[in-house]
């Protein structure tokens, strides 16, 4: 996959943290609010970088992850990884 979208990481945040698709991250402009408002916590971050080395190769640090306060920072974070290549 060439590049990580904000749909398909919304999907992967709401399978990693078990979310109601009715809370959080629905509608609305939500690439700069922070995973503590959206209600993500450090464990749900990891599950969800865990998720995305599964499904696109990308392996971040945990301590990367958690510092990626937004999904603009983390998507950024994986499709520079992604541009990058292998």
């Amino acid at each position: 996959m060439s590049e990580l979208t904000l749909t398909e990481l919304t999907t992967i945040l709401r399978e990693c943290a078990g979310e109601d698709e009715n809370a959080g991250l629905r509608g609305g402009d939500v690439l700069d609010t922070t995973f503590t408002d959206l209600g993500y916590d450090s464990l749900a971050m990891l599950e969800t970088a865990a998720r995305i080395q599964i499904l696109y190769g990308v392996v971040l640090a945990d301590d990367v992850v958690v510092e990626a306060g937004t999904p603009r920072e983390l998507l950024s974070l994986v499709n520079e990884s992604l541009a990058e290549g292998p």
